[in-house]
């Protein structure tokens, strides 16, 4: 598990030792989640109102339901300049994940997007099931390899093939959109891995049930946060935000750590069953 050739918080490789469980073979989609909803009325965290208690010094008028959302700008800006790429959005929430106006239509087998971790852990004890540690899923996106870079071996795109999900181009603000995407992707759109899971590398980032304090690196995968620094959880996969140049997360040992009451429109989950 780990990695020492990348980023800081992935090191030391180690070995780790997991008991066995299942896990989905696929990020919970629109459609499941829908499923969720309708059958239990819950609310997502980006459907209320924030807390002021929670957001100390926030003007009232900034306190609104919402969630953020990626914009990529018209040109080249500086790479340390998170704000011209997200964008808080009133109104945003799963239904609407590109904001007001926006709609899950056609996107019933995409996976569900700005989801806070309660709302990942809610569906998870609504399913009968739980939501993953970080060493379960890295087991399972590393599908029995213990050495390669990639899910699927050591070439980012083997005989010219684009494998996952992920940013191709400048970014922000430039997608080439060579694997045949610009946003999020149907589940099972690029090829599954050893393990015959899909989209466990690129599309969304995916909620673990680990924690972590650790500083926040690269927003490009974590949006910076609107208050003090609160409970993170681990987040793995990378997105389809992840570019080479920037935020290279589209491994199994990548990690990166976002608030609990965050949300975002690269973020979802998958579940596991234990025992």
């Amino acid at each position: 598990m780990g990695s020492d050739d990348h980023y800081p918080e992935e090191r030391p490789a180690r070995l780790v030792t997991v008991e066995g469980f299942w896990i989905d073979r696929a990020p919970v989609t629109n459609a499941e989640f829908g499923t969720f909803i309708d059958a239990t009325g819950y609310r997502t965290v980006a459907e209320r109102t924030p807390s002021a208690t929670d957001f100390p010094g926030a003007s009232l008028q900034n306190l609104v339901p919402g969630s953020a959302v990626f914009r990529p700008p018209p040109g080249p800006v500086p790479l340390d300049r998170e704000d011209r790429w997200w964008r808080y959005l009133r109104g945003a929430y799963w239904r609407r994940p590109g904001g007001p106006g926006s709609s899950v239509e056609g996107l019933e087998q995409h996976p569900v997007v700005h989801v806070a971790f309660e709302d990942a852990a809610s569906y998870a004890e609504w399913a009968k099931k739980e939501l993953p540690t970080e060493e379960e899923w890295e087991f399972a996106a590393r599908a029995g390899s213990d050495d390669q870079e990639f899910a699927w071996g050591g070439d980012l795109t083997p005989g010219g093939r684009w494998m996952a999900n992920t940013w191709q181009g400048p970014f922000p603000w430039r997608n080439l959109r060579l694997d045949g995407f610009e946003g999020t992707s149907p589940v099972g759109s690029f090829p599954p891995n050893a393990f015959d899971l899909v989209d466990m590398i690129g599309n969304v980032w995916e909620w673990t049930d680990s924690g972590g304090l650790a500083p926040i690196h690269n927003v490009c995968c974590a949006p910076q946060s609107f208050a003090a620094p609160r409970s993170r959880r681990v987040i793995k996969g990378g997105s389809y935000l992840c570019s080479w140049e920037y935020c290279a997360r589209y491994r199994p040992a990548a990690r990166q750590l976002l608030d609990v009451d965050s949300s975002t429109s690269h973020v979802g989950f998958r579940c596991v069953k234990r025992g």
